[in-house]
């Protein structure tokens, strides 16, 4: 992963750099990675997860054919 540092603003470079960690999930695995995960338990929580995205994308899904409240504004 690389970040260029303009002006010399570091500030500005972290946060981008922060940001695409955030976006590749970095953070989230060195917390997961912070202590051992027993084989059984890491099968179960990426179910669950795989089990939480599908319903995110069918509940996104329904909303934007206009058959569940909350449909996001359309931008122009």
């Amino acid at each position: 992963m690389q970040i260029i540092v303009r002006d010399n603003n570091v500030d500005q470079a972290l946060k981008a750099l922060k940001k695409k960690m955030q976006r590749e999930g970095l953070f989230r695995e060195m917390k997961l990675r912070n202590h051992y995960e027993k084989p059984s338990v890491k099968k179960a929580r990426e179910k669950a997860e795989s089990i939480r995205r599908a319903r995110k994308l069918q509940r996104k899904r329904l909303q934007r054919e206009g058959l569940l409240p909350g449909a996001p504004a359309v931008k122009k």
